[in-house]
């Protein structure tokens, strides 16, 4: 597959005249998370509209999500900020000399890199960043790649689809963008500092992030293995779950597809059974929080819930033991975790104590723990630029080990699609017991 760049541009809002420029200091959520670019891949069945269309919705969009034409900078008290200048989002318009099937399916490897522009370039200055790219079968992807500061999952999905929207001549886009960083995580009056942020959210910035780790320089290639998990495993993992509690609780599809992954990929590393073993799950605070956050916020409200486990525990007791502790934690991120948070970053101590994200955007091997990003609930497929939905969404090549992203099947029907990357040589293991269900015990 040969992809040619034909023009790559930078596209400004659609201002009848220049606006003012504001600054919009990063909250306390956007310094906590990680200090990267992320990229995703949408592909699309002919016909699609011309790239002067998509150019000219990404415009208008740009009017509603001024933060994506803006660049990263410090604002007058030497703050972290976003800078409001309407400098432009990259636009990339490519070509590719052969067919999309020809090249199915996607699959998270290096070739797919080609799709979306790099974040990885040290020039790279644009926060949002598009490549268009048609092939020769008259399909498209449209890959982004995102500063994720900027904003988290949920939030970028609302811009991708306000794009759509704006494509399509909507006059309204929804969700409404909610711009305002500054009200919603005001510290309380006195600050209640109730749970413990020191080597959770925040790490001594001195303090190298490897204890309990698998040296990074370790020995070994990391592969990317796409799992599909049907509707019939997934209940029947749901009601193993709950026979393990006497049929008494319900575990949701995130909880349970966690807490499996979890246990394989613990058998796979063949960890000793006494090393302590932890999966860190995103929560989006949105809902979480009194009151609530708006389903339009546009920016990060996510903190990350972190069981932890024996390895020998982890796999020799029956998968309800791993669920249930997804549960409580997860749980345990609530409003009073979140209020938290919010009360120990401006209270001083990270400043006084000099310490920094734990969101390590540098770290490429996780064992003996996991990462999980979970998008089940981000509508990736609502995405139509006027001519149908995508028929196909992956994440693009991220070889760090043990970092898991779970999306929504493309065929809709309550499957589920994980991407596991592990070192080659603990795949062969995994691939051997991820499609088989646990025994109850």
């Amino acid at each position: 597959m040969k992809i040619t760049v034909h023009s790559s541009k930078a596209v400004k809002p659609a201002y009848g005249d220049t606006t003012t420029a504001d600054v919009v200091p990063l909250t306390v959520f956007d310094k906590a998370n990680f200090d990267t670019y992320v990229s995703v891949i949408y592909a699309f069945r002919p016909p699609s509209p011309a790239n002067v269309v998509l150019e000219a919705g990404l415009s208008k969009a740009l009017v509603e999500y001024r933060e994506w034409a803006g660049r990263l900078g410090v604002d007058g008290d030497g703050n972290r900020a976003i800078l409001l200048n309407d400098a432009g989002a990259r636009f990339v318009e490519a070509t590719a000399d052969v067919t999309l099937d020809s090249v199915m399916p996607l699959e998270p490897t290096p070739r797919v890199t080609s799709l979306h522009p790099s974040g990885d370039d040290a020039h790279a200055e644009e926060l949002m960043m598009i490549q268009v790219t048609r092939f020769a079968c008259g399909s498209l992807t449209v890959g982004f790649t995102a500063h994720h500061m900027v904003s988290d999952g949920r939030a970028t999905s609302n811009f991708f689809l306000a794009w759509s929207q704006a494509t399509r001549g909507v006059d309204v886009i929804h969700p409404v963008p909610v711009h305002d960083r500054a009200s919603f995580f005001s510290p309380r009056v006195p600050p209640q500092v109730d749970f413990e942020h020191r080597g959770v959210e925040f790490k001594p910035s001195d303090k190298l992030d490897v204890d309990g780790h698998v040296d990074v320089n370790s020995d070994g290639e990391v592969v990317t293995q796409k799992v599909h998990f049907s509707r019939e495993f997934i209940s029947k993992l749901k009601a193993l779950a709950s026979s393990g509690c006497g049929g008494h609780r319900t575990y949701s599809t995130l909880q349970c597809v966690v807490a499996h992954l979890w246990r394989c990929i613990t058998t796979a590393r063949g960890l000793d059974a006494d090393v302590s073993t932890s999966v860190c799950i995103a929560v989006d605070g949105r809902a979480r929080m009194s009151p609530p956050v708006p389903d339009g916020y546009t920016g990060n409200v996510v903190l990350w819930a972190r069981p932890t486990a024996t390895a020998g525990d982890l796999v020799t007791a029956p998968l309800h033991h791993a669920v249930g502790l997804i549960k409580r934690e997860v749980a345990r991120i609530n409003d009073g975790y979140f209020k938290s948070f919010v009360d120990f970053a401006n209270s001083g101590a990270v400043e006084e104590e000099r310490l920094v994200s734990a969101a390590d955007a540098a770290e490429m091997v996780l064992s003996p723990n996991i990462e999980v990003d979970s998008w089940l609930r981000i509508p990736f497929y609502e995405l139509d630029f006027g001519s149908g939905q995508p028929f196909l969404f992956t994440p693009s090549y991220l070889p760090v080990e043990g970092l898991l992203i779970l999306l929504p099947s493309f065929s809709g029907d309550g499957s589920v699609d994980a991407y596991v990357p592990l070192f080659s040589r603990d795949m062969d293991t995994f691939k051997n017991c991820c499609y088989v269900l646990p025994e109850l015990s």
